[in-house]
């Protein structure tokens, strides 16, 4: 299936797409460099990259090779995934090994680096490359949250120039300037202004980090540059010269800050069994996340309105190199790479399709369409309009392994913890035993008694009973009952009262609301009842009387009639002339 839709993607861009030049190699052209990637996964990274297609036959005349039907497709194209994918992450990690620090007069740093400068230090900066696992959620216009792991790893970027004075010389006096050190001494990562871990000073530190029990944090890389300058004096006096040496020194903390939303979840299970056999399952948390599935083999599986692609940060496509003297943009080496979530117009879906689970409800937050926040060059089918989070979805299904049910977040390797609610988990699901008979009736109409029942207890169900009202979450619908283009609602005995004034079938219908809503809930019922006047002494009284009443013109004519023929005689009628 799979290979049929590439295959049908790719005669698409055939058709449609307009020969107007390669992909510059920023980003790197796929299968050039040595990431940890194949051709293929590499191809599926640079969603902003400009989507100019070009021949498979042009492509092997300008490379001297041919690309793979992936890296065609992405040509022209940007894919999506169901899941987070863990290219993002590997690129990241391993193109951030292409970073060069310059030397003691240089300093390199991306375009929009927060520089410092002070005495002998200057152009110094400390910038997050990256923050991985992650997921830039895209929720709404101004809603564009980046979600971590609990546990992952903070890359980033740390250099400096120092400025060495320059000599002078007056007189009988010389002074000369040297630089004897320069280092940083350490990298520290703070989370709200507090230090969670530390590294020796490096100019590109990967610092590891574990945060638990926080929803949302500032966190901030912070460097400390030490630098160390010689001062030399000489002195000339008569013959000789005096020396004097002094120490200059200076210490500068820099610092990059990003905030984050800390991706830890806790889910949330309901369970329902049918009365065939069905399992119901529903899952509930409060933050965006990717599905659920069902067994162990994880063949059965559900999944919520987000969908995801990688991209990379545009703002480290190049790199200043700044000097005493000068600077000067040059192309980055390396390129930090990101997973999006964004709300997918293909919406919820269970697999496998035709066999698989069936969504019976979700819920969540209505939100705007986050369309705005996407970018140029991004081409993925993200929801036009407003849009629910999906923060619950519910199935029903044939089979269900409690103990295998796994949970799966936005943010790659983060999943639920599966947490027990307060009333219990497990939602009682019922038959139900609907009645309905003729109570009363006449000529011109009939009353109707419907009664509904719970089959296994006999109690009677009460419709719009908040007894009965335990909501997962979203907006919970009571239960009705449907005759005679009606809607209706048990009183405390079960039972419900209707006035029908045409005669026909008449067929009720109990509309439960969901388990998802109720404790006990029940599976619909139908029942049937007949009514027509005939059906009553008086209505057959009736009949015969509007019967009689609309015969009483032919009666007339046929007795004027008869009188007429009696009045001329048969021989009047049939005389002939001779």
């Amino acid at each position: 299936m799979e290979q049929r839709e590439l295959s049908v993607l790719m005669a698409a861009l055939f058709v449609t797409s307009l020969v107007t030049g390669v992909v510059a190699a920023d980003p790197p052209r796929p299968g050039t460099e040595g990431n940890g990637l194949s051709e293929n996964e590499s191809a599926t990274l640079w969603s902003r990259d400009a989507d100019n297609y070009i021949s498979q036959e042009e492509y092997r005349q300008r490379y001297g090779e041919d690309r793979t039907s992936v890296h065609q497709l992405a040509n022209g194209t940007d894919i999506t995934f169901k899941r987070p994918p863990s290219t993002a992450a590997t690129w990241t990690r391993n193109d951030f090994g292409d970073l060069e620090a310059g030397g003691s007069d240089t300093s390199v740093h991306p375009p929009h680096a927060s520089l410092e400068d002070g005495v002998f230090i200057e152009d110094a900066h400390a910038t997050v490359f990256a923050v991985q696992p992650s997921t830039r959620g895209h929720l709404e216009s101004g809603d564009t949250p980046l979600y971590i792991a609990p546990n992952g790893t903070m890359r980033g970027f740390v250099d400096y120039r120092v400025r060495v004075p320059n000599g002078s010389s007056s007189g009988n006096r010389t002074i000369e300037w040297s630089l004897t050190e320069h280092e940083i001494e350490e990298v520290r990562l703070q989370k709200d202004g507090e230090t969670i871990a530390r590294t020796d000073g490096s100019h590109t530190p990967a610092i590891n980090y574990q945060i638990t029990d926080d929803w949302s944090a500032t966190l901030t890389l912070e460097a400390e540059i030490h630098v160390r300058l010689k001062k030399t004096i000489r002195t000339d006096v008569g013959g000789g010269t005096n020396v004097d040496v002094v120490y200059r020194e200076e210490t500068r903390n820099v610092s990059d800050s990003v905030d984050v939303e800390i991706y830890d979840l806790s889910a949330y299970p309901y369970y329902a069994e049918y009365p065939n056999g069905d399992a119901g399952v529903a899952i509930f948390q409060s933050r965006p996340w990717q599905g659920y599935t069902l067994t162990d083999e994880g063949n059965a599986s559900v999944r919520g309105v987000w969908r995801f692609y990688t991209a990379r940060n545009t703002n480290w496509d190049t790199l200043v190199r700044s000097n005493r003297t000068d600077s000067a943009e040059v192309e980055s080496d390396a390129i930090p790479v990101y997973v999006h979530a964004y709300p997918s117009r293909i919406g919820p879906r269970a697999e496998p399709v035709r066999d698989g689970p069936k969504i019976i409800d979700t819920w969540g937050t209505e939100r705007p369409s986050p369309l705005e926040t996407i970018g140029e060059n991004v081409n993925v089918e993200i929801v036009n309009q407003s849009y629910e989070t999906t923060y619950g979805v519910a199935v029903r299904a044939e089979n269900v392994d409690r103990e295998a049910l796994h949970v799966a977040g936005i943010v790659r390797g983060v999943n639920a913890s599966i947490v027990e609610p307060d009333a219990g988990s497990e939602r009682q699901l019922r038959r139900s035993n609907l009645t309905v008979e003729v109570l009363q009736q006449n000529e011109s109409q009939a009353t109707l008694r419907i009664e509904l029942r719970d089959n296994q207890t006999g109690a009677p169900i009460v419709l719009n009973d908040s007894a009965r009202r335990y909501p997962i979450g979203g907006i919970s619908r009571d239960g009705y009952i449907t005759i005679a283009n009606r809607e209706v609602e048990t009183n405390a005995s079960g039972v419900a009262i209707v006035t029908i004034t045409e005669p026909g079938i008449y067929t009720a219908r109990y509309h439960p609301g969901s388990w998802l809503g109720h404790n006990p809930a029940y599976v619909s019922d139908t029942a049937t009842a007949r009514w027509h006047p005939l059906g009553t002494i008086d209505g057959w009284f009736a009949f015969i009387f509007e019967v009689g009443w609309q015969f009483i013109p032919f009666f007339v004519m046929f007795y004027a009639g008869r009188r007429l023929l009696r009045m001329l005689g048969p021989e009047d009628i049939f005389q002939q002339d001779p």
